[in-house]
């Protein structure tokens, strides 16, 4: 047989695990198959959105020695490859330098993105190289704008130059998205060109990606940063240090000197809560809270009784759900508190415990605050406190060692949620409601991030906007966003020039920028996913990552991993942890054993064909 095709359609970490998976199993590809890997992306290979372009301010929010593109063990880390490669620290920057000065790249250290995307593509490189001769890489530095399943059963993926790529396989792992305006978008966006005669500094930004838009940013106007959360940390990074500020000190010795391009930024959000700083590591490398209570097998427990009592095996996050992950929590609490381990069938889960949880999660809760100054006061003080906590460490502070548990317990949440785990109006309100508060709690920036927010809060540079329940309302006689905040001594109005939302929307395909998507969906090739009447994003697929068409077919050719299916999954977006098992590799294993499973079938018919034609006897007419 001639050589089969295999297009992968994006070639960032979730492509480049394609890859490696590729070349693991190749020696389980029948005799004599070859593989011809069609790589179709604009960018450096592995590198997605981890650009080596990106300014070197913006960093990694998990610390890089936790960080691993190999399974197993089975090569460096982030950080060994770091060191390996000749990188020192100097006062927090890195670079290569092939000798002893500087610091050694440290357990603890948060690398930047843009080294990541030159260790991603350093794994790509040797990933191609390793390959064997039977299986060959094509690079089409290109994007992918269509994709149309032929008659034949294989797919013509239609490149933005004008190419065509045949493949017998595919696979989608596109990444990161970017949603179409929404009406709110073009109201702002309208509004700031309307205005520009009369402000030139008016501006809308509906995403600050990449961070070189802001720019258009003038120095000395006012932002109003709409986010707390590692987006904001971003622009505010961008807006300072990219400007030329510089950081001196650490901890709470972190002072900031202005450069005098920057503008003036304030910060505002529907709650106002800042994300809480993670906690010093004291786990180690591929340490990690042992559920006891929220476990997997747990969970599966709570279907079994729900097909029982109620003959539906979905389940509620708030009735059934959370008390685990609550008791969960509140053991990993006392255990950090009292400084011992605690046998886990002596711990239950206390009203004094519950409290305690319930504020770490809602520290607005049963709170009010008469004006601008009074929230600003608590604000700080919150920050100042959870980076008490940080320092203290993830298994000392209980605090810390708490709120971790919602980051080490990601295998139950996927056991709960994923495929239709919750019924659709418990789905709508874990997304709502509880996804932002574990991101805000237990997915926040590195501590020295916090201590610069601080730091800039202090230097005036930054500022806040609001406080809870603040709003935009455009001001078309001053011609500039407003945010404003009512409070019982009256409201809170603060006027900028400039509107940037830092956050980064769910994708829904809908409503997605890619005319791939857009193609994909007409020709009904994939559909959005649904859980019931609930959207919660991501395009349909099987538990073996196969796309499902407008029609409920699936396409057994055809596999998508990643930030596409975040929905159906959950949590899709996390880098591989170094010698962990790891969902992101096992979603690629599976996804590329299924397909040499395919191409084995494939061959076994084709030699039984073979021999059947040649057992049969030539018949003579008369």
């Amino acid at each position: 047989m001639t050589a089969l095709h295999v297009a992968v359609v994006g070639v960032g970490p979730r492509g480049l695990s394609i890859l490696q998976q590729i070349s693991a199993l190749a020696t389980e590809l029948p005799p004599g198959c070859s593989l011809d890997v069609h790589l179709i992306d604009p960018g450096d290979g592995g590198q997605g959105v981890h650009s080596t372009q990106q300014p070197a301010h913006l960093l990694t929010n998990t610390v890089a020695s936790q960080v691993s593109m190999f399974r197993d063990g089975q090569g460096p880390s982030f950080t060994q490859w770091a060191a390996d490669s000749g990188y020192r620290e100097f006062a927090g920057a890195f670079h290569p330098t092939g000798d002893a000065s500087g610091e050694p790249v440290g357990e603890h250290a948060y690398l930047p993105r843009r080294l990541l995307g030159a260790y991603l593509s350093w794994v790509f490189d040797e990933t191609v190289k390793g390959l064997p001769s039977h299986v060959r890489v094509i690079n089409h530095r290109d994007r992918a704008v269509d994709i149309e399943l032929r008659d034949t059963g294989r797919f013509a993926v239609h490149l933005e130059k004008g190419f065509v790529v045949l493949s017998d396989y595919l696979f989608l792992t596109t990444g990161h998205c970017e949603r179409t305006p929404t009406e709110e978008d073009r109201a702002y966006e309208e509004f700031a060109k309307d205005g520009a005669e009369r402000n030139p500094r008016l501006t809308y930004c509906s995403t600050p990606y990449p961070v070189g838009r802001l720019q258009q940013i003038a120095p000395g106007s006012t932002v109003a940063l709409q986010g707390f959360g590692l987006t904001a940390h971003d622009v505010i990074s961008e807006l300072t240090v990219g400007r030329g500020g510089t950081f001196h000190g650490s901890g709470t010795d972190t002072e900031y000197l202005p450069s005098g391009r920057e503008p003036l930024i304030r910060l505002f959000s529907r709650q106002c809560l800042p994300f809480s700083a993670r906690g010093v590591n004291q786990k180690g490398v591929t340490g990690a809270h042992r559920g006891r209570f929220f476990t997997p097998e747990a969970v599966q427990r709570l279907r079994q009784q729900a097909v029982q009592h109620r003959g539906d095996p979905r389940i509620d996050f708030t009735e059934e759900v959370l008390p685990l992950l609550l008791r969960e929590m509140g053991y990993a609490y006392r255990t950090a508190e009292e400084g011992r381990s605690i046998p886990p069938e002596e711990y239950e889960l206390t009203a004094g415990d519950r409290r305690v949880l319930e504020e770490l999660l809602d520290p607005l809760h049963g709170k009010q605050f008469a004006n601008q100054e009074e929230f600003k006061k608590f604000f700080v003080d919150y920050v100042v406190s959870d980076l008490e906590h940080a320092e203290f460490g993830n298994t000392k502070s209980p605090v810390k060692a708490a709120t971790d548990v919602i980051r080490d317990t990601r295998a139950s949440l996927r056991e709960a949620v994923e495929f239709s785990g919750l019924t659709p109006d418990s789905h709508a309100v874990f997304n709502r409601t509880y996804v932002p508060v574990m991101n805000r709690v237990s997915f926040g920036p590195p501590r020295h991030r916090n201590h610069q927010l601080l730091a800039l809060l202090r230097a005036g540079v930054v500022d806040l906007a609001g406080g809870p329940g603040s709003r935009v309302v455009l001001d078309r006689e001053a011609a500039r966003f407003a945010v404003r905040t009512d409070y019982p001594d009256g409201p809170e109005v603060l006027h900028a020039d400039a509107l940037v939302v830092a956050r980064l929307d769910p994708f829904h395909p809908e409503y997605d920028r890619s005319p791939l998507v857009a193609k994909l969906l007409e020709r009904g090739l994939v559909r959005p996913y649904t859980n019931g009447t609930f959207k919660p994003g991501g395009i349909d697929i099987d538990e073996r990552g196969r796309p499902v068409t407008a029609a409920g077919a699936t396409l057994h050719s055809a596999w998508a991993v990643g930030y596409l299916v975040e929905g159906p999954r959950f949590y899709t977006h996390a880098l591989p942890r170094h010698a962990m098992a790891s969902q992101f590799t096992l979603d690629a294993e599976t996804a590329v054993r299924d397909m040499v499973a395919a191409v084995n079938h494939r061959y076994s018919t084709a030699q039984e064909e073979e021999d059947a034609s040649s057992d049969r006897e030539p018949v003579s007419l008369p």
